[in-house]
């Protein structure tokens, strides 16, 4: 039976005991590329995919903060992991947000079961690069049926749910939550990156594929409004990064605690952790971990307070200003993990010589993992969005929005 967390604390420690049986087979999963079928599963009994449901549905709600911690302790036992309920947890926020209340009655009671919620949102290009737009034709018996090709899909191999992105006759974004194993929807599992190897990001194709109209959440009021919306989905993104830039830290760390500098003719070998040049740099790299997990904290808690201002004002420059503020805290969270994750995962070698590069290790696994998770969401937009908004006063722009000088 699933587990149902209550609380915050409960979370976090329910997390760190899974990251440790995660950890013990994380490198040879990368190297062979075996999907973590058994870990999900666990996953999804230890309760952890529940806790964003609202305490009135019966979850626990807990804080974004808390959220973040969770996704990063997993991410520092296996990037992959960390990174498959990313999209379950930004679609039970997408329920929050504009679902029915039958829907959220049944879909947040799905949750709370361990049923997973995968994610096919990023339409496919043609040849010439334009977006092969997804649709959502409305069907004679009132149903709908949607039909396109979705790549990126993580999560969605190992979903219960698929949760997919299709525009109307009038172009507006729709979120239609499948089940995995409706006719005419298939999940290809093409996922063939450097790093992540074991997310099966895949592809997902839809033929005429029927979803009943309670099942479908207009997903385009969202950005018609101020909402902490993208800031939630931030989050879940530097929490990934901060997290494989701590499980590289503390990977390098027990190498490095091994590891002994050969010596020479008159001279004895010496422990590299001895070296103070050692110690400087990975006190170096600790530091910016340090400061990427304080980000994401403070960012979390800016996401909550800045839900709770939007939900209790009815004037719109107030929501958009807190909005806003939600916006570029994430921003800068986001910009950090990402330079933590690239500079320990990349760095630390350079202390440890050629041994630490032997594939028997698999330690490049790390910097694999950051390098391929960090492009899907780039670190120069979001320092520029920082910049913009203490230099210029320029709130980062929803999506779908262009750049504006809103308050």
């Amino acid at each position: 039976m699933t587990h149902v967390i209550k609380t915050d604390e409960e979370a976090v420690e329910v997390a760190r005991t899974l990251a440790r049986g995660f950890a013990e087979g994380a490198a040879r999963r990368d190297a062979e590329r075996i999907l973590p079928v058994a870990e999900l599963d666990a996953l999804s009994a230890s309760g952890l995919l529940g806790i964003t449901v609202p305490a009135a549905y019966g979850g626990a709600g807990v804080r974004t903060a808390t959220l973040g911690a969770v996704i990063r302790e997993l991410s520092a036992a296996d990037g992959s992991i960390g990174q498959i309920p990313q999209n379950h947890f930004w679609y039970v926020e997408a329920l929050k947000e504009n679902g029915a209340p039958e829907l959220q009655e049944f879909l947040f009671a799905e949750v709370l079961a361990g049923k997973r919620l995968g994610n096919a949102a990023v339409d496919d290009r043609a040849p010439d690069g334009t977006r092969l737009r997804t649709r959502l034709r409305p069907a004679p018996d009132g149903s709908f049926l949607i039909s396109g090709r979705k790549i990126y899909c993580t999560g969605a191999l190992f979903a219960h749910w698929i949760p997919v992105i299709a525009v109307d006759d009038e172009d507006r974004h729709h979120t239609a939550y499948v089940p995995r194993d409706s006719p005419g929807l298939t999940v290809v599992d093409d996922w063939d990156g450097m790093g992540q190897r074991t997310t099966a990001s895949g592809t997902v194709v839809l033929r005429d594929v029927r979803v009943s109209a309670g099942r479908i959440v207009p997903s385009h009021l969202t950005h018609r409004r101020a909402s902490t919306f993208r800031s939630f989905g931030l989050l879940m993104h530097a929490a990934i990064d901060t997290g494989i830039a701590e499980g590289a830290l503390a990977d390098a760390a027990a190498f490095l605690r091994g590891y002994t500098k050969g010596g020479w003719p008159g001279n004895e070998a010496t422990r590299v952790v001895e070296d103070p040049v050692v110690v400087q740099r990975f006190g170096e790299l600790a530091v910016l971990v340090r400061a990427a997990r304080a980000l994401l904290e403070s960012a979390g808690d800016v996401v909550d307070e800045a839900r709770e201002a939007i939900a209790g004002t009815a004037d719109p420059e107030e929501a958009a200003r807190w909005e806003g503020e939600a916006a570029v805290a994430m921003a800068a969270a986001r910009a950090q993990a990402d330079t933590a994750a690239l500079r320990v995962t990349g760095e630390w070698f350079e202390l440890a010589g050629a041994g630490s590069s032997l594939r028997a290790h698999n330690l490049d696994r790390h910097w694999r993992n950051a390098r391929t998770h960090t492009v899907h969401d780039p670190r120069r937009a979001k320092v520029h969005d920082v910049g913009d908004f203490h230099l210029n006063g320029i709130l980062p722009a929803r999506p779908y929005e262009t750049r504006s000088t809103r308050p």
